[in-house]
């Protein structure tokens, strides 16, 4: 860019000394003759009309040259630019434009796209170059996907070690409870209880390291994860009462009604998370029976102006509930109560639950009523 524009000041330069010689030449050309001494008056008079005559003469043919040759120098400079401006469109432009390109990929933009231009000396390197891009494009989105997939998978183990782990320590409490009770009416002998209560003992203490550890993992990937994969499908709504069913570990679970037959949205895996972070936080803070029941709502209004009808899930324990000034915040991602100062994780559950029942075109209540109580509104087939 630097050297076309030095070599137009510089052709500017010399167009305008090339100006400033035709135009000096223009006014110190002068028609002169001179006065012969041996005329009489009369030959002189006549002398002298010649000699206008030839001056006007040349004076306009002067005029006219001068023209001219004005014209083809303004010819000249325009077509010394017009050279100037092809050269730059054809060669010296697509060099700054591979310039700029390179720039960008350099910065990790590769969705900037190199103009092709077809008179161009460089069409072949463009087209090369712009398939680097694409290919480095592709590689990227690759490695995206490829890193997305990892933490997702970490995501859903995290959460999925989390029921094994559950009953785990609900069967040491339970077993802790025998013990006890064993000891009271002496059924074995003191140092076989011990012994089992000491190993108990043990294993509630890696069970629990284990679960710190999990919610280390679920932590880091929810963090840095974009977004969790959520596949919505058609099902029976059956499934959601066996969901329920296979919480045993999480205490009396009393479901109040049998589920309305139809059919529903959800994700399976999703849908199971939900309810198990649902019920798991009312068996952690509550310590009461858990009663499920089900219903249908009326048509509800949606955001896009269409209209759907919902299968109802209320969950609800019979705990001291949440404070009210607390009750907003509890989806908020890692916000933690005031009671759960004792109690191990993240914060992470009922933000989850949330996520999930939106993405699954759905949504949750929840509001204190007696204890602590969360409707789940599962999205019907129409």
């Amino acid at each position: 860019m630097k050297r076309i524009r030095n070599i137009a000041i510089m052709y500017t330069i010399l167009m305008m000394g090339v100006f400033c010689v035709i135009w000096k030449m223009h006014h110190g050309m002068r028609f002169t003759m001179a006065s012969p001494d041996t005329y009489t008056d009369e030959q002189l008079q006549i002398y002298k009309q010649i000699w206008n005559v030839m001056s006007v003469a040349m004076e306009q043919y002067q005029g006219r040259m001068f023209q001219y040759v004005l014209l083809l120098w303004v010819i000249m400079l325009l077509v010394g630019y017009l050279l100037l401006f092809c050269i730059w469109q054809s060669e010296i432009r697509p060099i700054l434009e591979l310039q700029r390109y390179a720039t960008e990929i350099a910065k990790g933009n590769l969705d900037v796209k190199l103009p092709m231009r077809k008179n161009s000396s460089f069409v072949a390197f463009t087209e090369s170059f712009d398939l680097m891009r694409e290919e480095l494009k592709a590689s990227r989105q690759r490695e995206m996907e490829a890193e997305n997939a990892k933490r997702q998978m970490a995501a859903e183990l995290s959460h999925d070690l989390k029921t094994p782990i559950a009953t785990i320590q609900a069967t040491c409490e339970l077993l802790q409870m025998q013990i006890l009770k064993a000891k009271k009416i002496q059924t074995y002998g003191v140092d076989e209880i011990s012994g089992l209560d000491e190993k108990i003992g043990c294993i509630t203490k890696k069970a629990a390291t284990i679960n710190e550890l999990v919610q280390s993992v679920l932590h880091a990937t929810i963090d840095d994860l974009e977004e969790i994969k959520v596949e919505v499908g058609e099902y029976g709504s059956p499934l959601i009462g066996d969901f329920f069913k296979d919480l045993k570990e999480y205490g009396n679970i009393i479901l109040e009604n049998a589920v309305p037959e139809c059919l529903i949205y959800m994700d399976k895996l999703r849908m199971e998370q939900v309810i198990d972070n649902v019920v798991g936080n009312s068996y952690k803070y509550a310590h009461t029976d858990i009663r499920v029941s089900f219903g249908e709502t009326e048509e509800i209004l949606m955001p896009d102006g269409k209209k759907s009808r919902f299968l109802r899930i209320t969950i609800k324990d019979s705990g001291p509930g949440v404070a009210p000034e607390e009750l907003p915040l509890l989806v908020e991602k890692y916000y933690r109560g005031s009671n759960a100062k004792e109690q191990n994780g993240y914060g992470l559950g009922m933000y989850l639950v949330k996520w999930y029942m939106e993405k699954q075109g759905g949504g949750m209540e929840y509001y204190n009523d007696d204890g602590f109580t969360v409707d789940l509104l599962v999205k019907k087939v129409s």
